[in-house]
């Protein structure tokens, strides 16, 4: 092919047969371009099903593209990383700009401002243009998300909820919300009880084909030293089955979702939750078709609003919120850390091996399928790390390895900012904090856990208790003037009032800190 027009970019999480990348695409001048490889693979210590997920969804892509008329330069990586181990992103890019010396770079907003900012670096290094098209995936624009964002001193979720809902004429009643609330999320918070979930309905899993075959193969042989189990891995990695997926949690899962979205309990996996994340976020499904198909089951009255709301909260409303925080804020977002924590992740945030049962639970999970409920993220997993003083950035780091959904602009805002707080308060207006009790009321693990999540001192004290009363006294001068925080400084004033008590808890609190900082086991 002579006389290149335009060089289109499809990157890893844009796999959406209507990206606006591919608008105007003429076969007989352009060419689509696609990139596996090795920097992408491991900025971040991978979990191996993140890397099949991506690799053999872009595989599936690539032929879905050429089934229907595009050419596309496909770049693999191979089993014997030895042979390709060097080029990065811009490295193969640069090659195929030499091969094909187009007049042009075409792509769709990017989901990761590193990302963006070496095509951007590339494409000036070539002298080229690189023209950035709207990312249509998503239902408020950057330039929408600012244009909100300018109105208002502050930026709460509810109120950019509630002018989504309004906006898109979603679960509304003329100018009121469907059922006369706006969020039933106090509806949204039951445990299972003391006799547990019972059984729960089956996900639908999706085999793998020889496509998705030889990328596990690939993975396994030249990614063997990452974290993660890659036996099972049954995720949808196309169109077609994405749908099926939404279809199964629509008519299997949706109805009680609201009900126990929060609730945890011992080698659950997915409870009622959708698991569509992943494929929602390399735009393998539109967040509308899932959207419509929740309200959907409602208007036929096979879902009750508080699960629908509840569902469509966490598309419309948080999905959305957070990556308008991301653009709006970035660079400098990134480097943010408030409240000065510097530890680095806990040793059994990579191999799940520790005597609290919570997080031995959630690392399960996280381990064999890449996989915690928001619940278990926030609660569990970033609970722990807050408390105990991990760095907001390595906490993301984490994220980013270990979840298969997590890409930067969705990872960044909910660990650094809505789990560790290191934004101080920009997306969440008080640290999400709390005792060993918290995970009591909603979960199993403690009767079954070593230690006692009542005790704050002394060999079987909880060690999520003991850091929680500490990171509370390190960090009081931050919170005494948080009107969501004044319950819990009264609550540390009284235990404060028995210094022999909040001098064990200290010390006890050092030992674990310094543990984990150490590398050890906790």
């Amino acid at each position: 092919m002579a006389d290149i027009r335009n060089l289109v970019l499809v990157l890893g999480d844009q796999l959406d047969r209507r990206l606006s990348a591919l608008d105007d695409y003429d076969p007989a001048r352009d060419v689509v371009w696609m990139a596996e490889n090795q920097t992408e693979a491991t900025h971040v210590w991978g979990h191996k099903q993140r890397l099949v997920l991506f690799f053999a969804a872009m595989r599936h892509h690539r032929d879905d593209l050429r089934e229907r008329g595009y050419e596309v330069q496909y770049h693999a990586l191979g089993a014997d990383g030895r042979r390709d181990s060097g080029p990065d992103f811009a490295a193969i890019l640069t090659a195929a700009i030499n091969e094909l010396g187009p007049q042009r770079l075409v792509m769709t907003e990017c989901g990761d401002y590193r990302v963006q900012e070496m095509l951007t670096a590339c494409a000036k290094t070539h002298e080229l243009p690189l023209q950035v098209r709207p990312d249509r995936h998503f239902y408020c624009s950057r330039e929408a998300f600012n244009a909100w964002a300018d109105e208002r001193g502050s930026l709460l979720l509810e109120h950019f909820y509630r002018w989504m809902r309004r906006a898109e004429n979603i679960l509304m009643d003329g100018d009121k919300p469907e059922g006369g609330q706006w969020n039933y999320d106090t509806q949204n918070r039951q445990s299972f009880g003391h006799n547990g979930p019972g059984k729960l309905p089956p996900i639908r899993r999706f085999r793998p084909d020889q496509i998705t075959r030889d990328v596990i193969d690939m993975v396994d042989a030249r990614f063997d030293g990452h974290p993660g189990h890659i036996e099972g891995f049954d995720l949808p990695l196309t169109r077609d089955d994405a749908l099926t997926a939404l279809r199964d949690f629509i008519d299997n899962r949706l109805s009680l979702f609201g009900d126990y979205q929060d609730a945890l309990w011992t080698d659950m996996q997915f409870a009622y939750h959708s698991r569509l994340s992943a494929a929602l976020n390399l735009h393998l499904i539109d967040p509308r078709e899932c959207v419509d198909a929740a309200v959907d089951a409602y208007i036929a009255g096979k879902a009750p609003l508080n699960s629908v709301e509840g569902y469509v909260r966490q598309v419309l409303g948080w999905r959305e919120f957070v990556r308008g925080i991301y653009w709006r804020e970035m660079p400098g977002y990134a480097r943010r850390n408030v409240l000065r924590a510097e530890l680095p992740v806990p040793r059994a945030f990579w191999d799940g091996d520790t005597d609290m049962a919570c997080v031995a639970d959630a690392m399960r999970n996280v381990l064999d399928n890449g996989y915690a409920h928001h619940i278990q993220r926030l609660m569990v997993l970033g609970l722990f790390a807050l408390v105990a003083g991990v760095h907001p950035y390595r906490f993301h780091e984490w994220h980013m390895a270990m979840y298969l959904d997590s890409i930067d602009w969705a990872s960044l805002p909910n660990t650094l900012g809505m789990s560790q707080f290191g934004d101080g308060g920009l997306l969440g207006t008080k640290p999400y904090c709390a005792s060993g009790n918290y995970i009591n009321k909603m979960s199993n693990h403690c009767k079954s856990c070593r230690f006692d999540y009542k005790q704050a001192a002394g060999d079987n004290a909880c060690p999520i208790t003991t850091l929680y009363w500490d990171f509370l006294d390190r960090n009081l001068n931050a919170f005494r003037d948080n009107r969501r925080m004044v319950f819990q400084v009264k609550n540390l004033e009284k235990k404060r009032a028995d210094e022999g008590l909040m001098d064990a808890i200290r010390r006890q609190a050092h030992i674990l800190r310094q543990r984990i900082q150490d590398g050890e086991r906790v």
